[in-house]
């Protein structure tokens, strides 16, 4: 993913699914396209889940905490 939207989420009483799936949401409503791809911080993998809310998540080291990188695959 070369383009996407970053999603600051500092509440950590979120559970990082739900942390997820606003950001998609906020993408789909803002520009009106569905995302497929959520890029997280290698700590902040959903547990036992590679998909949330439709959208591949993939951990990155590149991708500080609490960042998600919402976008379009390549």
């Amino acid at each position: 993913m070369n383009i996407g939207m970053l999603w600051f989420e500092n509440d950590k009483g979120k559970p990082v699914e739900r942390r997820i799936a606003e950001a998609v949401s906020f993408y789909r409503q803002k520009y009106g396209q569905e995302p497929n791809l959520c890029m997280v911080h290698v700590g902040e993998s959903p547990e036992g889940q590679r998909w949330v809310d439709g959208v591949e998540v993939k951990t990155s080291r590149s991708v500080l905490p609490n960042h998600y990188w919402v976008g379009c695959k390549d």
